[in-house]
C-alpha cells in the first residue's frame, strides 16, 4: 500500500563527487527538492506501476523548475570568469530563459535574452516574467536559429564595445557545465530515495535540449541506482537528439575522471518520441488529458509545453502495462507559466 502523497521536505545531505566539488558554483537554494508517491494517479492508470514524482517545480526562485541546477554552476563559472552580464537563448516561453532572468539577479548580474519570435501582442506571460525580473529582452521577428544567433552575436558584440564582460550560456545551459547540477540532482533523488525505504526502476522526465537527461543518467550511475532514466521528447525527436546527449555524457565523464568512465558511458540514453505530438510548444490532446488528471489526482499542475507531454507518455505506458510490476519517479521539471501561454495550434 502506498502511503498519503505528502509533501516530504527531507533534510539529506548527500555526497557531492570531488570533481563537481571543484567547479566553481553560485548557490541559489539549500535543501532538496521535494519527493513524493502519487497514490490515487497510480490507481487511475490501473494500479500495475507505483508512480512517484520529484517535484523539481518547487525550487524557490521565479516558479521553480530545473534548469536552476544548471545554472549554479553556470553563474559560478560566469562569475569566475570576472563576468558582470549573462546572454542566453530560448522560446518565448523558456523556462531556462526566465530562470536566468531570476538567477541573474540574485547574483547581481545583468541579463539579456535573446528569444525566438515572433512577438506577440500583448506580450506573452514568458516575456512578461523576464522583463519584471530585470532582464532586457532581445526578441527575434521569427523562430528560425540563424537569425537567433546573429542576434546573441550581435549583443555580445554591443555590450564589449560598451566595456562589459558577457558569459554566454547555450540553449537550455545543457553542456557538461550546467548538466553537472542534474548529476547532483540524481544523486539527491536516489537519498531521498533510500530515507524513505524504496528504490526506483526508472526515472521518467521532458527531454528538450538534453542537458537533464545526461545528468540523470550519469548521476545514478555514480549514486549506485539501477534507474532506467527515459526521456520523453518535447522539443526534438530522439534520432536528432541522441547524439547531443551522448556528447555530453561522454564530457561528464571525462570530468569524472578515467577511473569511473566506462561505468559511466555503458548507461542506456533511452528516448521515446510518443508524446511528441505536432512539435515543439503545440498543445496536444494527450498532454491536456494527462494534465486534468494529474491535478485531479494529486493536485498538482503540469505545463502543456514540457511536463505534460512528458506526463502524457508516462501515462501511456502505465496504461499499456508495460511498467506493471515498476516503481516509477515523474521528473516534474518545472515550467508553470507555461499554463498560460498563447501556444500555436499548429
Amino acid at each position: 500500500m502506498i502511503r498519503a502523497a505528502t509533501i516530504r521536505f527531507v533534510p539529506i545531505d548527500p555526497p557531492v563527487p570531488p570533481w563537481i566539488a571543484a567547479l566553481p558554483r553560485h548557490r541559489l537554494f539549500d535543501g532538496p527538492s521535494p519527493l513524493a508517491p502519487l497514490p490515487r494517479l497510480s490507481a487511475a492508470v490501473g494500479g500495475g506501476v507505483e508512480l512517484w514524482i520529484k517535484r523539481e517545480d518547487l525550487l524557490p526562485l521565479a516558479f521553480g523548475g530545473n534548469k536552476l541546477r544548471n545554472l549554479e554552476f553556470l553563474i559560478g563559472a560566469a562569475l569566475a570568469e570576472g563576468a558582470d552580464a549573462l546572454v542566453t537563448v530560448g522560446r518565448r516561453w523558456s523556462n531556462h530563459a526566465r530562470l536566468t532572468a531570476a538567477a541573474g539577479a540574485q547574483a547581481g548580474l545583468e541579463v539579456h535574452l535573446v528569444l525566438s519570435g515572433p512577438p506577440t501582442d500583448p506580450p506573452n506571460p514568458g516575456v512578461v516574467l523576464d522583463g519584471l525580473l530585470g532582464a532586457a529582452v532581445h526578441q527575434a521577428a521569427t523562430g528560425d536559429r540563424t537569425e537567433r544567433e546573429a542576434m546573441v552575436e550581435a549583443v555580445v558584440t554591443d555590450l564589449r564595445a560598451a566595456g562589459r564582460r558577457p558569459y554566454v550560456i547555450g540553449a537550455g545551459g545543457s553542456g557538461a557545465i550546467g548538466a553537472a547540477g542534474q548529476v547532483l540532482a540524481a544523486i539527491e533523488a536516489d537519498a531521498q530515495a533510500r530515507e524513505a525505504g524504496v528504490s526506483f526502476d526508472r526515472i521518467v522526465l521532458p527531454t528538450a535540449t538534453g542537458g537533464t537527461q545526461a545528468g540523470l543518467v550519469v548521476g545514478t550511475a555514480i549514486a549506485g541506482s539501477d534507474a532506467v532514466v527515459t526521456g520523453m521528447t518535447v522539443a526534438r525527436l530522439a534520432e536528432e537528439l541522441r547524439p547531443s546527449i551522448a556528447a555530453t555524457v561522454r564530457d561528464l565523464a571525462a570530468m569524472a575522471g578515467s577511473a569511473r568512465s566506462p561505468e559511466l558511458l555503458e548507461r542506456p540514453i533511452e528516448l521515446d518520441d510518443r508524446a511528441f505530438g505536432d512539435g515543439y510548444g503545440r498543445p496536444s490532446p494527450a498532454a491536456d488529458d494527462a494534465t486534468r488528471l494529474l491535478a485531479r489526482c494529486e493536485g498538482i499542475l503540469v505545463d502543456p509545453i514540457y511536463t505534460a507531454k512528458a506526463l502524457a507518455g508516462l501515462l501511456a505506458l502505465a496504461r499499456a502495462g508495460t511498467l506493471d510490476g515498476q516503481r516509477v519517479l515523474f521528473w516534474h521539471a518545472g515550467g508553470g507559466p507555461g499554463l498560460f501561454e498563447p501556444l500555436d495550434p499548429g
